[in-house]
């Protein structure tokens, strides 16, 4: 991407050398605890090392809920995150994804992909490959082939996949957090056949423009990032620096959800927990702030060491600080 087009967005331009952090929701409901958690540690990742923060909504997915977006930015602010610019809307975006996908066919590396979800777990793969693995059964079809595939599936046109590098199977990264991690990189989609742009396209696409070169966020989004390492290196894109922050469970040992009582600030406040004391909660889980205590994200800053973050999951128990 030129460096034209990386002064065009919300966030500012990356002329005056300052990098950036970010945080990007979808507008999918309320943030929970998990979310917030997440948020707070980007902002301090950021904003400890002298980086601009920046916030965009990720809002390609068809599941969003109207006012969503906004309701999570009150929240984000409620507990003292504040951001640089104004948040970036995804599905602004649409020129410049569909502008790297064009990129990638002009050196044959996107091709048309007419298979279910289905028919890959169906399909025979390369031995050692991870379940789910695309199997290629599509890459090298013939113009013939192509025609006759797509016309067998209308209505429904086909998905759009990247060519990966012969022989290219797997990349590795280290992780500011969870240290040295190497992933599967296979043919991902970049866009589907309703015509959505794939997210590690778009988020790949985004940061780049953005400025972002600091990328903190769940561990759950950890097996993805070789894929987007992938792509930034196919579109000349530098990769940022990495950190997987590991999940909030619920009590039961599975990924926090709304099942678990109170764990958006709305159903806290219901119980009588405000804001201020939803932070201290999420400090301490983050070891930045002792049992009861208040602190001001601000002062939170001044405490922040990476090095000193946890690198187990936090376990919320309904009812208590949630501190396990």
């Amino acid at each position: 991407m030129r460096e034209s087009e990386r002064s065009t967005l919300g966030g500012g331009s990356t002329g005056d050398g300052v990098g950036a952090g970010r945080y990007a929701p979808s507008p999918s409901g309320d943030l929970h605890l998990g979310n917030l958690r997440t948020a707070l540690v980007a902002w301090l990742f950021a904003r400890s090392s002298g980086r601009r923060f920046l916030m965009r909504i990720e809002d390609l997915d068809r599941a969003r809920d109207a006012g969503a977006a906004a309701s999570q930015l009150r929240d984000l602010a409620a507990i003292g995150i504040d951001w640089d610019g104004d948040p970036v809307i995804q599905t602004d975006r649409a020129v410049d994804h569909e502008a790297a996908i064009a990129s990638l066919d002009a050196r044959g590396l996107v091709y048309e992909c007419t298979c279910t979800r289905r028919d890959i777990l169906a399909a025979p793969t390369a031995p050692h490959a991870p379940p789910g693995a695309y199997p290629g059964t599509c890459r090298n079809r013939g113009d013939a082939e192509r025609a006759a595939a797509r016309e067998a599936i209308a209505p429904r046109r086909p998905a759009l996949r990247l060519r990966a590098p012969e022989g290219l199977s797997e990349l590795g990264f280290d992780d500011a957090l969870l240290g040295p991690m190497s992933g599967a990189v296979d043919d991902l989609v970049l866009r589907r056949g309703d015509g959505t742009v794939a997210y590690n396209l778009a988020v790949v696409v985004d940061d780049a423009a953005m400025g972002v070169d600091q990328v903190v966020r769940g561990d759950d989004l950890a097996p993805s990032t070789p894929r987007q390492i992938l792509l930034q290196r196919l579109l000349g894109l530098d990769t940022p620096e990495y950190a997987h922050v590991p999940l909030v469970l619920g009590p039961n040992g599975a990924r926090l959800a709304k099942r678990d009582g109170a764990v958006t600030l709305a159903e806290l406040r219901e119980c009588g927990t405000d804001a201020g004391a939803a932070r201290g909660m999420l400090a301490e889980s983050l070891g930045l702030a002792s049992r009861g205590e208040r602190p001001s994200a601000r002062l939170l800053i001044d405490r922040f060491d990476p090095e000193l973050l946890p690198r187990r999951p936090w376990v919320w128990t309904p009812g208590s600080d949630g501190v396990g």
